[in-house]
């Protein structure tokens, strides 16, 4: 197997990888890292499609979804498969992934960011929430670490607590749902504690010949809360 980096930036954050991994008689795929963490790649996009999904299928009409992590796209992309989705707003705070996605160096990134509901915003997930109007999203869908034990920047703790839970809570007119790898019984407690009511749902995907089970953490927000 060969591996060849495609881009590489660094960032206040730290290191943003794109390599390309290339196997005798397999296609090529795109694999991204950042701070030499593994987030994802183009071979295997099970996870992130359930995802998308699991949640959407929690609200009976999400028009308005916002996104938290952009990866290379393919919640996004799931999320906007869903004919009931009239806008969808991508969070992704390192702007050169962006960039790579609408330049092509992530080849379908073009494709992807040309719907016309779909929006990117470079940012903090926090930040653009705390920056909504009360109510604004039907559906907040958080997908930026691994789940709370497996943070992707250290910073990103604070996306788990009740801080942020209070502003999702109020730019929140139906459900907020936040993924995880394995369970995080910390991160349920908080929602309870914040939102009244919190739902831990295992869901399994099947990752080539693998089966794993991942888990969503979902709060239901009372319009007006």
């Amino acid at each position: 197997m060969e591996y060849v980096e495609i881009a590489r930036t660094e960032t206040e954050r730290g290191e943003v990888v794109l390599r390309e991994r290339r196997e005798e008689g397999a296609p090529s795929v795109l694999e991204l890292r950042v701070n030499g963490v593994f987030v994802m790649d183009t071979r295997e996009t099970t996870s992130e499609r359930a995802l998308a999904r699991a949640a959407l299928a929690l609200v009976d009409r999400p028009r308005r979804v916002l996104v938290g992590g952009l990866g290379l796209g393919f919640t996004a992309h799931e999320v906007l498969a869903d004919a009931r989705v009239e806008q969808c707003t991508v969070v992704e705070i390192e702007e050169p992934l962006v960039a790579w996605m609408r330049d092509g160096t992530v080849p379908h990134g073009p494709r992807l960011l040309a719907d016309e509901r779909l929006t990117v915003a470079v940012g903090d997930v926090a930040q653009v929430l705390e920056e909504s109007h009360q109510d604004s999203w039907d559906l907040v869908l958080l997908d930026v670490d691994n789940g709370p034990g497996h943070l992707v920047h250290e910073a990103n703790a604070a996306l788990y607590g009740a801080a942020f839970l209070e502003v999702a809570q109020r730019a929140t007119r139906g459900v907020l749902v936040v993924w995880s790898a394995a369970e995080a019984p910390e991160l349920e407690t908080a929602m309870r504690a914040v939102l009244g009511n919190a739902e831990a749902r295992p869901y399994d995907v099947t990752l080539g010949e693998r089966d794993e089970t991942y888990w969503l953490y979902v709060g239901r927000v009372a319009s007006g809360a």
